[in-house]
């Protein structure tokens, strides 16, 4: 059985492991936002980011993209994933139904928060997230790369997140 795993934020564009195959698809139920503190890879300790995590929202629907993992690598995917995403467990690992928009329904891992975790911080207002975006740099670099990368690959495939587009904006405007 084909391993999918679901893109909404980095792994767009940055998967880090062999894709076969990557199709746009919703996940029912959750809403993407910058609601996870980043003292890692966007951030510090001293200066956190944010970035993007999946909250549970039963009215809500993510789009982004199901990504078929290469046949034969498979494990060596999950573990790079597990170290890449679960390095300080704010993120939990779920095997969730996504809908590929050529029809097909397909199981993908894919990434939630944990909203009892200390890095979660749902709800901050646009205008906060936009100067903590502005100011972080973790150790995968500028907080706005993360950014700016996801909201251009999000247009790049014609998905349409009006905070992102509304935080890209914002952030270019007063990012040093």
């Amino acid at each position: 059985m084909a391993m999918w795993v679901f893109g909404y934020g980095s792994l767009l564009w940055n998967p880090g492991f062999e894709v076969a195959e990557r199709v746009i698809g919703t996940l029912p139920g959750y809403a993407r936002s910058f609601c996870m503190r980043s003292i890692h890879h966007r951030g510090t300790e001293d200066v956190p980011g944010l970035v993007l995590a999946l909250d549970e929202d039963v009215g809500s629907a993510c789009e982004g993209i199901a990504l078929r993992v290469a046949e034969g690598h498979e494990d060596a995917t999950l573990e790079y994933l597990r170290e890449r995403e679960l390095i300080s467990s704010a993120y939990v690992e779920k095997n969730l139904q996504i809908r590929l928009t050529d029809g097909r329904d397909v199981v993908a891992v894919t990434y939630v928060i944990d909203e009892a975790h200390e890095q979660y911080c749902g709800g901050l207002p646009l205008e906060e997230q936009a100067h903590i975006i502005a100011r972080a740099v973790g150790g995968r670099g500028p907080n706005t790369e993360y950014l700016y990368n996801t909201a251009t690959h999000l247009s790049e495939v014609g998905l349409h997140d009006p905070a992102l587009e509304w935080l890209h904006d914002r952030v270019k405007a007063i990012a040093p």
